[in-house]
């Protein structure tokens, strides 16, 4: 007929189920193992050292477990600083993809503390807000580095507080340590399910760009940064 305009066909999207439970081809398949590996095994690093710091404590070595304790907090400085520069890379490249994945929000019944299940609630209120699935994509990347980064830096300062025998009430405090772990186990595997789907949605000319860029993420100005200029400004205020 004339007058009337052919319709593009709509481009078929995964369900985050589907781009969880699928595998990925053999060269996309080895840039998730390769960075998901890298995630994992730094933060069981630092699950060890924290670990050790708690036993330590139980059996009433505290100034060997307050020392402990000071070591898993830089090591989980470290390992937030790659998975933030890891998303921050996701982001950038995912603004020059036409068709990005499906996301879910984050659930507040996977976390623990007010922290990480403030920023769940938040960002499950803005996902049924924001009707455009593009803006849901970066929308979800942004609360979740938001929340590592601030999870992070609660652990940093508990840790501090008791490494430093500042805490006035250390049970709570360790406690709380060991809620933050929590949460940011629960960061790092919803990382992980985006990183997937990102990568079955990546065209295939893009992989190697790509590669390169999650292999060589910036990490210039990290949370250690932050605290310690955050730290500056207190000090110099009271």
């Amino acid at each position: 007929m004339l007058g009337t305009r052919r319709r593009t066909p709509a481009v078929a999207r995964h369900s985050v189920t589907e781009d969880w439970i699928a595998a990925l081809p053999r060269e996309k398949g080895h840039v998730y193992e390769t960075t998901v590996r890298q995630w994992e095994s730094s933060f069981a690093m630092m699950s060890v050292a924290l670990d050790g710091a708690l036993s330590l404590r139980a059996r009433g070595e505290l100034v060997c477990a307050r020392q402990q304790v000071f070591v898993s907090a830089d090591l989980l400085v470290r390992v937030a600083d790659a998975l933030i520069a890891s998303c921050d890379a996701l982001s950038a490249r995912g603004r020059h993809l036409a068709n990005l994945p499906l996301v879910e929000p984050l659930k507040t019944e996977f976390f623990r503390g007010e922290t990480a299940q403030n920023a769940a609630h938040w960002n499950e209120l803005l996902h049924h807000v924001l009707f455009a699935n593009r803006s849901r994509f970066f929308q979800k990347l942004r609360i979740l580095t938001d929340t590592v980064e601030h999870v992070v830096c609660e652990f940093d300062e508990t840790a501090e507080d008791l490494g430093q025998g500042l805490s006035i009430q250390p049970a709570d405090s360790w406690k709380s340590l060991d809620c933050l772990h929590y949460d940011f186990n629960t960061c790092l595997c919803e990382s992980e399910i985006i990183l997937k789907s990102f990568l079955r949605a990546l065209p295939s000319e893009q992989l190697a760009t790509f590669a390169i860029e999650m292999g060589s993420v910036p990490v210039a100005k990290g949370i250690r940064q932050r605290l310690k200029a955050r730290s500056r400004i207190v000090r110099a205020s009271a």
